[in-house]
């Protein structure tokens, strides 16, 4: 028996997060001005393998994942089991593409695109200072590389929404790591949905349990079981209803999900997630699906040494007769806590300038979207120029210079903030240097401390005790130089 589709479907409804999101591509950047071809050239490589991909998508044109741009000419989109288009999708959204690829992963075709929304309904806690809220028993965490709509409510307070949408990684806590979030409004139609793995399953009472969430399915419809309305723990399945008291949704139907790729072949994968069982560097999980390595991996982005439960990780490799994902590079994922906002003060090919810091933005990999008034969709590099008023994120790779992995272009504000680490040599009170720009305090900044459960205002002299260099602050304020940042709000982070 080929145990590899169930070992997906596991995958896709515990870890992979769909959500049903804004629709028009949402924006992103396939590298330039111009958009890739629609077909792309014969591989090169010499040999086209078929399998899957699982990652959020970075970019459109045609759709990017694990910064490979599949070619969907041909594709089939499916948004929470009913058929869709490209433009019902949305960059963040974690997705699943079945296609070929070649051996270079330099061209690729995708037969389809698929997620299913798997958290939805309203917020029950946001905590703002730990970014974290709770939606139908599933703690989701807000992230530096988080993506949202532009309703105002969504991220500021998102207790004010009617309800939300969540795509995202699952770790081995089963805290959710959101890629996207979509706030909805009073137009939304009240059903609440959840997917996952069922545990604590009682067959008497006809409760399950998914994270936190109790499921009473004795008035659902139970379908699409093995064995048919017999459920069982273990089971990744879709639980909607319309009621839920705070501790237990009332399914009006339950749908065992592990037949969606009963004729996948899945010879080889591309999977994006947190380790969540690790027993050695030979034998753990990647959301649920086994890895192993061996000594033709290839590691980016750290070595062998670093892997660990938790840690995320992109895996490439091609499944075993077990359903084992052999993998032939893993790509370690650095943890995200650079943020700039402001205006641009340069555009020179996938590269842009912003407070004098060099950005370096990749046409599969950085994230674009445009929340200003010009609403290009997708946004690309060659779209923006300078005095653009945009927001980016992501690490500080090379010293001194950001690489992008998210880019939003907003409409114009005065605020201007800088998250980073203070340099060697950047701290001289009453100055910091962050990224080369100097941070210029004064006796009305005021000065917060966000490192613990709460973010609390701190005096100048214990801000001053206690901040040293390599610790991560965040300053908000004016541009008053080309490099430098005036703030009137200095705090220290985690």
């Amino acid at each position: 028996m080929n145990t590899l589709p169930r070992i997906i479907v596991a995958f896709f409804a515990t870890a992979i997060l769909g959500t049903a999101g804004c629709g028009g591509g949402g924006g992103g950047d396939d590298g330039g001005a111009a958009p890739p071809p629609t077909s792309p050239p014969p591989p090169t490589g010499g040999i086209t393998r078929s399998g899957v991909a699982v990652g959020p998508i970075t970019g459109f044109g045609s759709v990017i994942v694990n910064g490979v741009t599949y070619d969907t000419s041909n594709a089939t989109f499916t948004k929470d089991g009913q058929p869709a288009t490209q433009d019902d999708f949305s960059v963040g959204q974690v997705v699943l593409v079945k296609g070929s690829v070649d051996d270079d992963g330099t061209n690729a075709t995708a037969d389809s695109v698929e997620f299913d929304d798997v958290v939805e309904g309203p917020v029950s806690s946001h905590n703002t200072t730990t970014g974290e809220f709770v939606v139908l028993g599933q703690t989701v965490r807000i992230v530096a590389t988080t993506s949202f709509d532009d309703t105002p409510v969504c991220p500021a307070d998102l207790t004010q929404a009617v309800a939300v949408e969540v795509s995202g990684l699952a770790d081995a806590n089963g805290v959710i790591e959101a890629t996207r979030i979509d706030c909805r409004d009073a137009a939304w139609d009240g059903v609440l949905e959840v997917n996952g793995l069922v545990s604590g399953h009682n067959a008497g009472a006809q409760t399950f349990m998914i994270n936190a969430l109790e499921v009473d399915y004795s008035g659902a419809a139970v379908d699409n079981f093995p064995t048919a309305g017999v459920i069982n723990d273990g089971d990744p399945v879709e639980a909607k209803g319309s009621v839920f008291d705070g501790t237990t949704l009332d399914a009006t139907r339950v749908e065992y999900k592990g037949n969606r790729f009963a004729n996948d072949d899945g010879n080889f994968a591309e999977v994006e997630g947190f380790i969540t069982r690790f027993v050695s560097l030979t034998d753990f999980d990647v959301s649920g699906i086994p890895v192993t390595t061996n000594g033709s991996t290839l590691y980016e982005g750290g070595t062998a040494a670093d892997l660990d439960l938790n840690l995320k990780v992109e895996v490439d490799g091609n499944f075993d007769a077990s359903g084992i994902l052999v993998a032939t590079k893993v790509d370690i994922k650095s943890a995200t806590a650079v943020r700039v906002t402001g205006t641009l003060d340069l555009v020179s090919g996938n590269t842009v300038t912003i407070l004098g810091i060099t950005v370096n933005t990749d046409p599969l990999k950085t994230r674009f979207e445009d929340k200003s008034e010009a609403d290009i969709d997708p946004l690309r590099v060659g779209d923006l120029a300078p005095g653009n008023y945009v927001e980016i994120r992501g690490q500080e790779q090379p010293v001194g210079q950001i690489t992008a992995l998210l880019l939003e272009r907003e409409d114009s504000d005065t605020r201007t903030e800088l998250r980073g680490f203070v340099e060697v040599g950047g701290k001289s009170e009453p100055n910091l240097t962050v990224l080369g720009v100097t941070i210029v305090t004064s006796g009305a900044t005021v000065y917060r401390d966000s490192r613990g459960a709460t973010d609390v205002p701190i005096g100048a002299a214990e801000f001053w005790a206690t901040v040293q260099e390599g610790s991560l602050v965040d300053a908000r304020g004016t541009e008053s130089g080309d490099t430098t940042l005036t703030a009137t709000e200095l705090e220290l982070q985690m």
